[in-house]
């Protein structure tokens, strides 16, 4: 009988000692849980504090005694495993009711410990009016805070999936909300332009953005004596008092009432490190393709750990779910004697903020360029569903894929809905090996009030197919802002629509219309440059100038695009 103990829950953990006990029904299956919770929904967190979920116990997924009852697992909570010893195959373990310390032997070991939220060593960081986000009880502390403290102003430090969730939360409590993030943009899975529709949203909900901008201290502030009991004038209204002041890095200052640090994570592997198992280059342990360490008998998963990134076959560490999940699932059979393989992370991910979504599979554009990848890239703007039923939304839709085979690098997608489906789709096909070519082919479903004959999936990859084939040759935003002298720019929107949406100063305006009879104003010693609003009349347009003759590129994502790439905030 095989003696499985597993140190840690939540996605990783949970998910193994399920899947362990549904491969054998005589192994003896331990899970240690240091913390009161053995698994919970981490990712509903933020819904929770906001309102939208109403019960606390809709996040508990399962407790020690539904593990034993269904699946004849022994939980226990509160008990910290202090010591792996590898040769005696044995754990020092803390039970944290009593203090007292015991030993536990084991035949294969998992490792789930999570990630540990960073808190950076800033003056006044340990204020009770600083809390960080990983667990119910840092839940339960920013609930009691709203509760007794009653703040007005919070600040969210980080923009990522967290910070962005906790910005929506707290603003969904009526609260003032600044969001300081250091880089020049939040959202990190994506790239800046896409990044920019979440940063309009932001300003758009009254959200005080300041981007590249970080924390740099935090001060308590004592609360002084009413007005009036200074001054015996109790007509004059109190001023206003705020429970902190901050100290940014640019060195001004910001007074809140509350601060939810979400700077991101680092992975927790401090009993790995004690027991001798080997890290990898980024800092998580190592483990193969079978989710096993340096050490034959001991396993890890989830937030921790490394892990090859699809598209490269580097180390990567990405604290997602999803992967953490099918990795306990993989580990669970592997210990049984399976040989299962994980086959890489794609880093899918969607987040909402407000009322609109942002959602990306495979690599950035910012990855490709540091690791001097080639790729080529194209925009589509198009509805969510048939634009003539009723509800449809715009959808952007940015594709990464190889300027050769037409491997489909990444993607990234926004707008109010439909956003995950393209996104899961597009994920899909990345994993299968298809390319570009293969997108145009796709047979997704279609009715009016749910998709388009051409779906957006389908629109990119014929954009995409057309640059590879030679059909259409394109230019990016960076080109129309760098034209030069022997560059012309050709738009071929309507009139109207340069009032309304903006221009490009030095264009000339040539409606794709009137287009065909006035070729003859166009220089055919100069390139052309051709945008529309998002690209499909530019193509149209290219289509016609260079069967005229004329050397033409097409703006892909038109107008629409490049106001994405120049905004600033």
């Amino acid at each position: 009988m095989t003696k499985i103990v597993i140190i840690g829950g939540v996605a990783g953990g949970a998910s193994a000692a399920a899947r362990a006990r549904r491969v054998s029904e005589t192994a003896e299956i331990i899970m240690l849980e240091r913390g009161e919770f053995v698994s919970f929904a981490n990712c509903g967190l933020p819904y929770h504090i906001s309102g939208e979920i109403e019960s606390r116990d809709a996040l508990l997924l399962q407790t020690p005694e539904s593990f034993k009852s269904r699946f004849n697992v022994e939980v226990r909570v509160l008990n910290e495993v202090i010591a792996i010893d590898r040769q005696a195959k044995q754990l020092t373990i803390r039970n944290l009711v009593n203090n007292e310390t015991y030993l536990e032997s084991y035949d294969k070991l998992l490792l789930s410990p999570g990630a540990s939220p960073i808190k950076p060593p800033l003056p006044g960081i340990d204020s009770h009016f600083v809390h960080s986000l990983r667990n119910i009880p840092d839940m339960d502390k920013v609930l009691a805070t709203l509760m007794l403290h009653k703040p007005k102003h919070a600040t969210v430090v980080g923009g990522g999936f967290i910070g962005l969730e906790m910005v929506e939360a707290l603003r969904h409590l009526g609260l003032e909300v600044s969001l300081l993030e250091l880089a020049d943009q939040v959202m990190g899975p994506v790239d800046l332009e896409m990044a920019n529709m979440l940063h309009q949203k932001l300003v758009d909900n009254d959200v005080d953005l300041r981007l590249k901008t970080g924390l740099a201290a935090v001060t308590e502030c004592p609360i002084p004596l009413a007005d009036a009991d200074n001054t015996d004038d109790y007509d004059k209204p109190a001023s206003p008092h705020f429970h902190l002041q901050l100290t940014l890095s640019d060195n001004t200052t910001l007074a809140t009432d509350l601060v939810i640090l979400a700077i991101g994570v680092k992975p927790e592997t401090s009993l790995a490190t004690a027991c001798g198992l080997s890290l990898g280059k980024l800092g998580g342990i190592e483990v193969d393709d079978e989710m096993r360490t340096s050490d034959a008998d001991i396993y890890a998963v989830g937030d921790a750990i490394e892990t090859a990134d699809f598209v490269t076959g580097n180390p990567t560490l990405i604290p997602l779910a999803g992967p953490a999940n099918r990795q306990g699932r993989l580990a669970a059979d592997n210990m049984l004697g399976g040989n299962i393989k994980y086959r890489a992370t794609q880093g899918t991910a969607i987040c909402k903020l407000f009322d609109m979504a942002i959602a990306s599979t495979g690599l950035n554009e910012k990855s490709l360029r540091k690791q001097a990848i080639p790729f080529e890239k194209i925009y589509v703007h198009t509805a969510s569903h048939a634009s003539y039923y009723p509800g449809a939304h715009p959808i952007t839709l940015k594709l990464l894929f190889s300027p050769d085979s037409g491997a489909i690098l990444g993607a990234q997608a926004a707008g109010l809905d439909g956003v995950d489906k393209r996104i899961d789709v597009l994920a899909v096909a990345q994993r299968a090996g298809m390319t570009v070519y293969d997108l145009a082919d796709l047979e997704l479903t279609y009715a009016p009030p749910f998709g388009s004959a051409r779906d957006v999936v389908n629109q990119a990859g014929m954009v995409a197919a057309n640059v590879l084939l030679g059909d259409e040759q394109i230019c990016h935003s960076h080109d129309i802002s760098a034209v030069n002298a022997g560059q012309v720019i050709v738009d071929v929107r309507n009139p109207g629509e340069l009032t309304t949406a903006g221009a490009i100063d030095g264009a000339i305006n040539m409606p794709l219309p009137q287009l065909r009879d006035r070729l003859n104003e166009l220089p055919k010693d100069k390139e052309l440059l051709v945008l529309c609003q998002v690209g499909l009349r530019g193509h149209v347009a290219y289509r016609m100038l260079t069967q005229h003759g004329f050397k033409v590129r097409n703006l892909t994502g038109g107008y629409k695009t490049f106001q994405m790439v120049n905004a600033r905030f």
